[in-house]
């Protein structure tokens, strides 16, 4: 019979350090996925007690209590309350921050008082001493009648320390409190004997949560919350009062607790660094000036700091396409391998640097603590136009990709002003639009330098005036859809703001390399699928069109020079395929736009992830090209030609409509699929989907008109 894992689960407050743990104790041996019946994530890994223990440890999302008010929160609570979860822990290591003792172990005496076997981890204890403050972990221990180790999660340090309190710890039964925290037996004594027996339960703190939020407990069928509906009646069980009672009486343990565990140093609290950087960091004006600042930092260094293995990514691309052309037969499977592969791929791979850039500076922001402080300078702003001052999070998020951003709107307790948010949330321009304003950016606008200096240009500005733009966008709409869902209920944000610290650097480059590899590699695999339906679509057409077309121009065009006589049987032969044919029957509606049927067809495959566009239109105007240089796709898309105007065809006019549609349009059907799933229906997605693409499709209109 199989010996069932020991699960260890990793609680603690929001900023305690937990993830950092979990990172330390894991290592690489860790996945991600969500939590059953949610979208919440759940990150499992395993870690190795000793040569012969192996436990899995699961990270659960940091909550302040037992008593929850969000989605993840929820999840903490579900699976504490239920010991027949396949992820209900053999023990829990509480970490709390030491320079925030008091609110941390209101926490951890719930667990304690569920009777699960715990291990405290008291991490920032140099932050504790910055402040002035010293903790008697020696005298906690002997208080708390648990296992206490000191650790330092960001540097691994106390890690042996921890895994041998927890071998002991596991190998010690009915690790049970002599005396708990809080008796709920003594308030309704009856209710919490019946619920026990009819549930078989052992605890009477469970027995308690069980009645106190058996509507939130997710594990609990219809007929069992109806049932304790009914006890609750029968015992006139008020539920609201016993919590405040219980609260207030775990802190007035807790206040005593820290009197004799605590002591300061001199007679003040230290003012600490992060304190006086913050007068700074969260001023009233300098604030905002130095988070534009940073901003315009990023963007400038995406396009100066990529520029150079952004052209040694190009011309290798450019180069094994030629050298592969030339040593291979002529036959369809080469035209497929350079013309749809790797012309699709290279599409993708050139934006490499720009996407690790992006990250870096990300990664670099939320490890320093600075990204906190945006979230917190930005609250009030963001209040203005109807949102959350939790939405902050997920429209931040929404930078790097609005399927997590939207998933992080789920500690939004109000219904309304989570809805605004997921709706809101894909105008602000996430990481797959850069290969499309990037290429866009550097076709029409002059790579100028700003102010005489080297690392300012006109092009970075542009990128970023089309981030703000999203950002406005996603403001106003929110603000419309304030007084069209009529909320009228006022959002209090409060947050807690981590201490300054060194980024860690393999954290950093552990980030860049995962981003980097889920963009190449999710990209990577729509864009294999659609380079070789683009590739059968682009070389074959109904009937004998194909060979006609070439037929007809060969002689009506006999007088050309062979290598323009190529290109335009190659671009003939193109407009007669089955992708041509698709892409004449849309473009009567794009035509306002500036757009001919080609971008008709990178507009339709893109919207199965934006950053495709760059890899069709690579892919097209490779098919759509005889010569045998080793151009690319900037060089391939500035040469081409509007056969109506006999002019450049990507003018400033026509760009910057595309660059406003893509900025606008939602154009991602896996951010379709998770508002789906959010919003538990296809009516919020589908009015989505119809406004941004009315908003891009209008936007791009005005604009077009307006520059030609």
């Amino acid at each position: 019979m199989p010996v069932s894992p020991i699960v260890i689960a990793l609680i603690g407050n929001p900023n305690s350090g937990k993830s950092s743990l979990f990172n330390q104790l894991t290592g690489l041996r860790q996945k991600t996925g969500n939590f059953p019946g949610v979208t919440v994530d759940k990150k499992v890994g395993l870690c190795k007690l000793d040569e012969q223990t192996e436990a899995r440890v699961i990270d659960l999302p940091g909550t302040y209590s037992l008593y929850p008010k969000s989605l993840d929160e929820k999840v903490v609570l579900d699976i504490l309350t239920n010991p027949q979860s396949p992820d209900y822990p053999n023990l829990a290591v509480v970490v709390v921050d030491a320079s925030n003792l008091k609110r941390n172990l209101l926490l951890f005496t719930e667990i304690r008082d569920l009777g699960i076997p715990v291990v405290l981890a008291v991490n920032m204890l140099d932050v504790a001493r910055q402040s002035g403050l010293v903790i008697h972990t020696d005298l906690l221990k002997k208080e708390l009648q648990v296992p206490i180790v000191k650790i330092n999660a960001r540097v691994g340090e106390g890690l042996t320390a921890l895994k041998g309190a927890i071998r002991s710890a596991l190998n010690t039964k009915d690790q049970l409190v002599p005396t708990a925290y809080f008796q709920p037996n003594s308030n309704t004594p009856e209710l919490i004997h019946q619920i026990k027996k009819e549930f078989a339960l052992k605890n009477d703190y469970l027995a308690l949560h069980y009645a106190q939020q058996h509507q939130r407990i997710g594990f609990l069928s219809t007929e069992q919350k109806n049932r304790i509906d009914e006890l609750c009646r029968q015992y006139a069980f008020g539920s609201q009062s016993l919590q405040a009672k219980e609260t207030i009486a775990r802190y007035q343990i807790i206040g005593d607790l820290l009197t004799k565990v605590v002591s300061t140093e001199g007679n003040e609290e230290k003012e600490t660094f992060s304190t006086r950087v913050d007068q700074i960091i969260l001023h009233r004006f300098w604030g905002y000036f130095i988070f534009f600042g940073i901003l315009f930092l990023i963007f400038q260094a995406i396009f100066a700091w990529a520029s150079y293995p952004m052209d040694w990514i190009d011309g290798g691309i450019a180069s094994l396409n030629a050298f592969l052309q030339e040593k291979l037969p002529e036959n369809p499977l080469t035209s497929l391998l350079t013309d749809g592969l790797i012309a699709g791929m290279g599409g993708v791979l050139i934006f490499i640097p720009q996407i690790a850039i992006l990250f870096a500076f990300i990664s670099i922001l939320e490890e320093s603590g600075y990204m906190s402080r945006v979230v917190f300078i930005m609250d009030k702003v963001m209040r203005k136009f109807g949102l959350n001052g939790k939405s902050v999070v997920p429209l931040i998020s929404g930078a790097a990709c609005a399927v997590p951003a939207i998933m992080a709107t789920r500690n939004i307790g109000n219904w309304k002003d989570r809805l605004i948010t997921i709706f809101v949330t894909p105008l602000i321009s996430c990481s797959a639009r850069i290969p499309i304003y990037t290429i866009l950016i550097a076709l029409v606008v002059p790579e100028k330098k700003l102010f005489g200096l080297d690392f300012l240009n006109l092009q970075g500005f542009a990128l970023m005036a089309l981030y703000l733009l999203g950002f406005a966008a996603a403001l106003l709409s929110a603000w419309i859809m304030k007084l069209v869902l009529k909320t009228r209920e006022k959002s209090y944000f409060i947050m807690e703001l981590p201490t300054y610290k060194m980024p860690r650097w393999d954290h950093v480059g552990l980030t860049i390399l995962e981003k980097v590899k889920a963009f190449v590699w999710e990209a990577g695999k729509i864009i294999v699928a659609i380079s070789i339906v683009l590739w059968v679509l682009a070389s074959y057409g109904p009937g004998d069109q194909i060979q006609q077309a070439e037929a007809r121009a060969r002689q009506e065009n006999a007088s050309l020079n062979q290598s323009e006589l190529n290109n335009l049987i190659a671009s003939e032969k193109l407009e007669a395929s089955y992708a041509g044919h698709f892409g004449k029957f849309i473009e009567p509606v794009i035509k306002p736009l500036g757009y001919d049927w080609k971008i008709g067809i990178a507009l339709i495959t893109s919207f199965a992830a934006r950053e495709v566009f760059v890899g069709t239109m690579s892919t097209i105007y490779s098919l759509g090209s005889e010569t045998d240089d080793d151009s690319t796709i900037k060089n391939r898309m500035r040469s081409e030609i509007n056969p109506a105007t006999g002019e450049a065809m990507y003018t400033p006019a026509l760009a910057f409509s595309l660059l406003i549609f893509y900025a606008f349009a939602m154009q991602c059907m896996s951010t379709l699929a998770v508002v789906h799933r959010e919003t538990k229906g296809w009516r919020w997605p589908l009015i989505q989907l119809v406004y941004m693409t009315s908003l891009a499709y209008l936007s791009a209109f005005l604009v077009y008109n307006a520059l030609s």
